[in-house]
């Protein structure tokens, strides 16, 4: 821009199309921030890029503790996370449960988590070792500081239903026991699908305590959508059923959540054929998955959808919340 003879300003055509691309700029860069959900967190103290995957809330302690997942160097020997919240949005990284058993030496992730008698017990997969990874137990009293299991691993599947790995445990009371929720994969290593296991209340969790329900897959891909997977199974009771949030198809396909209920906990109904969360609009930050739920309860009765999502195939990884609603007997976002 400059100024004539005259004294008025003049445009020229070369600084018109700096303006256009100023508002271009400024337009995509409003847009853009404008997609970012209020809560928006990642790790990016492991591997120096924002990156958390695989959410677990629980309320211990007078704050909220979230457990996810994150990788080491060259994205390899798993941990997990720790964070803490004073109003479930706004988190703080405060602990790390690092591998250290020898059966958990390639990697540990994907946590599941309950209180039960004022202490937070942790239900994690090994990670790395193919059809081999299994779910482990651990408990701790203030939610940072874990004692393993000695009997760990305390379950695989057994069949020929199954390959004999599990993973994305979700353990939760219902019915006068706990069940333990799992993914695994058939014989071919390829359809990704969900199996049950039991224990009784008065449980310490160990290995010999757990009891496989089924044969057979209590809920597997079947939906267009689900692809060839379901997987990270999130609960809740809410009067007399049972609700799994799960997440279908595998990361970046992109991964979606659905909603099933069940009234014995090993019966599945979908209540829903579409996904109740999808995948963002092209643009959004959750734009290549919206993935792996997890259902909490707040102190107040509110709930709470987490989820991880990305919009570069998986370069990076943030995890969010929805509030859910509950309108005659289903879930509705807000």
């Amino acid at each position: 821009m400059s100024v004539n003879s005259t004294g008025l300003f003049r445009i020229t055509g070369k600084h018109v199309l700096k303006l256009c691309l100023l508002v271009l700029l400024t337009t995509i860069n409003v847009d853009v921030t404008a997609q970012k959900p209020e809560m928006y967190f990642a790790d990016t103290t492991t591997i120096g890029v924002p990156y958390a995957k695989d959410p677990k809330v629980v309320f211990h302690q007078n704050r909220y503790l979230m457990y996810y997942s994150v990788p080491g160097v060259r994205f390899q020997n798993w941990s997990i996370g720790i964070a803490a919240s004073t109003d479930l949005t706004h988190w703080k990284k405060v602990g790390e449960l690092k591998p250290a058993a020898d059966y958990e030496k390639n990697g540990l992730c994907a946590a599941g988590a309950i209180i039960k008698d004022g202490k937070v017990h942790l239900f994690y997969q090994t990670y790395g070792n193919g059809k081999k990874d299994a779910i482990c137990h651990a408990v701790s009293d203030d939610g940072l500081a874990f004692t393993r299991n000695t009997t760990n691993p305390i379950f695989s599947p057994k069949g020929d239903w199954t390959c004999g790995r599990a993973i994305d445990a979700e353990v939760v009371q219902f019915n006068n026991k706990y069940f333990l929720y799992f993914a695994t994969r058939d014989t071919s290593y390829k359809i990704q699908m969900q199996g049950v296991a039991s224990t009784p209340l008065n449980t310490s969790f160990n290995q010999n305590e757990w009891t496989q329900l089924t044969d057979y897959s209590i809920l597997k891909p079947e939906l267009p959508w689900e692809k060839n997977c379901i997987e990270a199974a999130a609960c809740i009771k809410r009067g007399k059923y049972l609700y799994m949030f799960y997440a279908g198809g595998y990361n970046n396909e992109p991964q979606q959540i659905g909603l099933a209920r069940s009234t014995d906990g090993v019966k599945w109904t979908r209540v829903f054929t579409e996904p109740f969360l999808k995948n963002g609009e092209k643009g959004s930050w959750n734009e290549s998955e919206s993935g792996h739920p997890d259902i909490f309860t707040d102190t107040n009765g509110r709930t709470y959808l987490f989820y991880q999502g990305n919009n570069d195939k998986g370069r990076t990884w943030f995890i969010s919340k929805r509030e859910v609603v509950w309108k005659k007997d289903k879930p509705v976002l807000l």
